[in-house]
C-alpha cells in the first residue's frame, strides 16, 4: 500500500522564511522610527516651550492676555511694601521690573526698586510662611496668575539675594582679611 503525503518544496519553504524575516526587518525599522521621531518631538516640543523660564513685570503688566494664565514672573522686591499676616499666612509685596541688560545684578534690583517709572505689580502668597530672602531688592520669581483685579496671585515663591552671595574679588577679601603681620 502506497501512502500519498503532500510535502512542500524545499524552494518554498526558504522563500516564506526569508519574506517572515523580510517582514520582521521592517516591523524593527518602522518602530525605530516611530520612537526616533517621538523622542525629536519630545526634545524640540520642551526647548520650545521653556525656552522663556519666566516673563518680565513689562510683558505681565502690558499684555492683557496673561490675565488669567499659570506664568512665571521675574522682579524686584520692594521691601517697603512687604507685609505678612502670620494667622492667615498671607505674604503680599509689590514687584518692579528689572532690566534686561545689567552688569551687576546688585545694581540692577536697586535701580529697578528706586526708579519711579518701572513697572510694578502687587504680590499676594497665601499658605506660605514668610522666608528670610524676602527683604528690600530681593530678586523674586513667582509662579502663579495675574488676577483681573491687578494682583499677581503667586502660588509658589523662589527669592535670590545677590548681595549676600555674590563673590568678592580679591582685594576685598584682603581689606577683610588682611594677613597677619610676621614679627
Amino acid at each position: 500500500m502506497v501512502q500519498a503525503a503532500w510535502e512542500k518544496d524545499v524552494d518554498k519553504r526558504d522563500e516564506i522564511a526569508r519574506v517572515g524575516k523580510r517582514g520582521d526587518r521592517w516591523k524593527f525599522l518602522v518602530g525605530g522610527l516611530l520612537i526616533l521621531a517621538a523622542v525629536g518631538y519630545l526634545i524640540i516640543s520642551g526647548t520650545a516651550t521653556g525656552a522663556q523660564f519666566f516673563i518680565t513685570v513689562d510683558s505681565l503688566t502690558s499684555d492683557p492676555s496673561y490675565v488669567g494664565q499659570t506664568v512665571r514672573v521675574s522682579g524686584a522686591v520692594d521691601g517697603t511694601t512687604i507685609s505678612f499676616d502670620r494667622e492667615n499666612l498671607i505674604i503680599e509685596f509689590t514687584m518692579s521690573h528689572i532690566p534686561e541688560k545689567f552688569d551687576n545684578l546688585a545694581d540692577a534690583l536697586h535701580v529697578s526698586v528706586t526708579d519711579p517709572t518701572a513697572s510694578r505689580v502687587p504680590v499676594r502668597v497665601e499658605g506660605q510662611v514668610l522666608p528670610d530672602l524676602l527683604s528690600h531688592e530681593a530678586q523674586a520669581i513667582v509662579t502663579g496668575q495675574m488676577g483681573s483685579d491687578g494682583v499677581f496671585h503667586a502660588t509658589e515663591l523662589l527669592l535670590k539675594c545677590p548681595s549676600r552671595f555674590e563673590e568678592l574679588r580679591p582685594e576685598q577679601i584682603i581689606q577683610a582679611h588682611p594677613p597677619e603681620q610676621e614679627s
